[in-house]
């Protein structure tokens, strides 16, 4: 299947000198994809010239005239830089030029301009930010992780559907489990929000597991965990710094003395299992689920091969048809509720 993919190639910290190369590797794996580069013409010509010229020709630049700075405001960028790499680029899912759109840029600018550009999803209220988490038996695909401090348990229920279906294609899950995180399993723990959601997410069809903690994202307890925006972003950071944190210690033990090298020597082999299992380049590009068209946010300090991981993530949304997907969950689920939580209402 050919796919076409949009690429802000300005936007995140490093810009053309992360998205190009990125771009390159993706293509030489990826022979069924194609991309559009969208940014400031000189520049991102000068870049290309390094590609392989055997790459090249599927690459196509769109140029743009502005960029979108990581700390602007998202209404800023949404009013005022209509010509802006990461606009032109989204507007080219909208034209059908493109599938799919993939930036490092300003994470509330491309909701903002995703949202006004392509719309949601119908029976789909807000879009959610979505991604994958490694545990102990492959992956957990947790949603929202920050694009909504407050929600209903409407859309508690609306962000199970989206993230079910995100399990189904990345995964594979054929009946992904979902859990509701919460502070404790019990059915009278959490606020009357979850206690809600729980009770529609218990007619809606979908395989709930039910309440979950926040280990067990990591145990792997159920391929899908949903929670507010608010709890989600404080969950992936916390995790972000936790990884970090264990980094930093085992570098510290292994170069503490002569010794201690010595014997990051005999388990290189190890320690470099452990940190590829571990290294969050793998798990870079999170879902802008619930909208019309499949656009992934790469992390703004993402290098080569964060970016390219994004890249595969866009590519393998569009190939398994995402979108499709979430519109039958949606069409299932409201089957389910036909009167008790109508997801078009």
């Amino acid at each position: 299947m050919r796919v076409t993919i949009a690429v802000d190639a300005m936007g995140g910290d490093h810009g053309l000198s992360v998205t190009v190369p990125a771009v390159s590797n993706f293509l030489a794996a990826t022979p069924e994809a194609q991309v559009v580069m969208v940014g400031l013409a000189a520049p991102l010509e000068t870049a290309l010239a390094s590609v392989d010229k055997t790459l090249r020709p599927r690459i196509t630049v769109r140029a743009a005239s502005e960029i979108v700075e990581m700390n602007e405001p998202p209404t800023d960028a949404l009013r005022r830089k209509k010509d802006s790499s990461m606009r032109v680029a989204i507007n080219l899912i909208k034209s059908g030029e493109a599938q799919a759109c993939v930036s490092a840029g300003n994470t509330g600018a491309l909701m903002a301009i995703g949202k006004f550009v392509l719309k949601t999803l119908p029976g789909i209220d807000r879009p959610a930010i979505a991604t994958q988490l490694p545990n102990a038996r492959g992956v957990s695909t947790v949603l929202d992780l920050g694009a909504n401090v407050n929600c209903s348990s409407e859309q508690l229920l609306q962000f199970a559907i989206m993230g079910s279906a995100l399990a189904t294609v990345i995964e594979g899950h054929k009946n992904p489990t979902v859990g509701l995180l919460n502070i404790g399993e019990e059915e009278t723990k959490g606020n009357e929000l979850v206690r809600e959601a729980a009770e529609l997410l218990k007619c809606s069809g979908l395989n709930f597991y039910g309440n979950v903690e926040g280990d067990d994202i990591y145990m792997g307890t159920t391929d899908v965990v949903v929670c507010d925006g608010f709890v989600g972003n404080v969950a992936l950071k916390t995790s972000e710094g936790l990884v970090q944190m264990l980094y930093q210690f085992l570098k510290d033990e292994y170069t503490r003395n002569w010794r201690a090298r010595l014997a990051a020597l005999f388990s290189y082999r190890v320690l470099k299992s452990f940190k590829s299992r571990l290294d969050p380049r793998r798990f870079n590009g999170a879902t802008l689920v619930g909208l019309r068209g499949v656009v992934i946010k790469s992390h703004g300090s993402a290098d080569e091969l964060a970016f390219e991981y994004a890249l595969r993530k866009a590519y393998q949304e569009v190939a398994h048809g995402m979108l499709e997907r979430i519109a039958q969950h949606i069409e299932a689920v409201s089957a389910q509720l036909p009167t008790v939580a109508p997801l078009d209402a």
